[in-house]
């Protein structure tokens, strides 16, 4: 859920316009950097696997319908469902090893992530990339309402 989470976040900012294209990611990694601080120091919230779960499901919608929110409101979803995926990671952090190297591993994994579907998408002629837009964003949102159930 969280790597399909992550590829959606990619393709959702290569189907936007403007700065919304470079927002979108970097308000993830942000959110995500700041739940992982939570996480990393006990914060957990009530039900954040369905909340991950559910955000699964609302980014797959947003993809499959390429979706073009108001900046502020689509930066505010995106920040919740990272900082719900953070929280997680922070939490799962391994007894061994650095903590800050852990953190570091997965804000760049998740940049990485979120680059492979952005590039994928603007990759393709546009009539394949709605077409990919709209199968994966239908199969993650699926995924998404499957988890939840």
């Amino acid at each position: 859920d969280h790597l399909l989470a992550m590829l959606a976040v990619g393709l959702w900012a290569a189907q936007q316009q403007g700065a919304a294209r470079w927002a979108l990611p970097l308000t993830f990694v942000g959110s995500l950097l700041l739940g992982g601080l939570f996480g990393l120091n006990g914060v957990a919230f009530a039900g954040v696997e369905s909340a991950i779960a559910a955000s699964l499901l609302a980014l797959g919608v947003l993809v499959a319908v390429a979706a073009r929110l108001p900046l502020a409101l689509a930066m505010g979803l995106t920040a919740l469902f990272a900082l719900n995926h953070g929280v997680a990671h922070g939490l799962e952090v391994p007894a061994l090893g650095s903590a800050w190297a852990y953190v570091a591993g997965f804000c760049l994994a998740t940049l990485a992530l979120h680059t492979a579907g952005y590039a994928l998408l603007q990759s393709l002629p546009s009539r394949a990339a709605v077409w990919l837009s709209r199968v994966t964003g239908s199969a993650f949102a699926g995924t998404g309402l499957w988890l939840l159930t």
